[in-house]
């Protein structure tokens, strides 16, 4: 018995030097994988680019972007679940993929709200409601005017049943009243065209998608659906200025890890993020591509996004929409 107690306590302090070993270990000291829930060229996708610069810059290690498309996002978002939670595998990942589909699909391969540490939030793009120019309104009680007067008329598209887009141009038809005829398309950039080409009238969309067309006087934006007015539309006003308070929406992103992700190494990642959210050369990519800075503290995004479960869960519910 002395002999299997002198072997356990052997065994316990080879353990603990192992352990102790490992959380002195500096982070990170190979290659890191950043999954992306869709294809390359995407907002989403352009981010975690943006982040693996920056972040392989300052390591000295290769912070790699892995687009895992399908299943609504879920299929790279499950991949970093499921992960080891030593660091290695992280996602960067829209709001979306977090915090709505778990009210969408009747089927999660993981729980978005046990499942995954959230590290840190990035960028945020606040949609704004934009027409086609010849839609004849100017302001957005123009349109809503018009909209009562014409019921059933006026169609908006989105990005897909689901998305953000089509959740955003749904709650605006309910808190404004109106009655409008959801288009989905497959993804941000045929909706757009629609609306260009007056197939289609309205979309409620961040400023990346429809930037040139505005310029061009194509579409009109003609409220953000922002508390604050957006530094590239700084024309335009918020919902509350243009008469209908409360309708805000925006997607943000952030990078995520698998739960159990020790402190140290999240703390890591979280301050090497609050950094290039300073650094010049980063802000100015962010900016190039309308997406605004989103710098909150670990903590403080972490409870962000738990507050953020239930307040999607009432969109998707009040927009009609049952798990699929």
């Amino acid at each position: 018995m002395k002999r299997v107690r002198h072997a356990i306590a052997v065994l316990a302090t080879l353990a603990s030097l192992a352990w102790a070993q490992a959380v002195a270990e500096p982070y990170p000291t190979r290659l890191v994988r950043l999954m992306v829930p869709s294809s390359a060229g995407g907002v989403t996708d352009l981010l975690a680019r943006i982040t693996g610069d920056y972040l392989s810059a300052r390591t000295n290690q290769r912070f790699i972007v892995e687009n895992r498309t399908g299943g609504g996002g879920n299929l790279a978002t499950d991949a970093v679940a499921k992960a080891d939670p030593d660091g290695y595998t992280l996602g960067i990942a829209a709001s979306g993929n977090i915090v709505i589909n778990p009210y969408i699909f009747e089927k999660m391969p993981f729980n978005a709200k046990t499942d995954l540490a959230f590290v840190a939030s990035i960028a945020e793009a606040p949609q704004v409601i934009a027409i086609n120019k010849d839609v004849p309104a100017t302001t957005l009680q123009e349109l809503i005017a018009y909209a009562k007067a014409h019921p059933d008329s006026l169609k908006y598209a989105s990005a897909g049943t689901g998305s953000t887009m089509h959740l955003a141009g749904d709650q605006f038809a309910r808190l404004a009243g109106i009655k409008l005829i959801h288009v989905p398309y497959r993804g941000a950039a045929p909706a757009v065209s629609d609306v260009v080409a007056g197939v289609v009238q309205i979309i409620s969309v961040s400023a990346g998608p429809i930037m040139g067309f505005v310029r061009s006087g194509q579409l009109r934006v003609l409220a953000a659906a922002s508390p604050h007015r957006l530094k590239h539309f700084p024309a335009a006003p918020t919902s509350a200025e243009a008469g209908l308070p409360g309708y805000e929406m925006t997607t943000w992103f952030g990078m995520i890890a698998p739960r159990n992700t020790p402190d140290r190494i999240v703390q890591t990642l979280h301050g090497l993020i609050k950094h290039m959210l300073t650094d010049p050369a980063s802000m100015k990519r962010l900016d190039d591509s309308f997406l605004d800075r989103m710098p909150l503290t670990q903590a403080e995004f972490a409870a962000f996004v738990a507050a953020e479960f239930p307040r999607w869960e009432k969109v998707v519910r009040d927009a009609g929409l049952q798990p699929d």
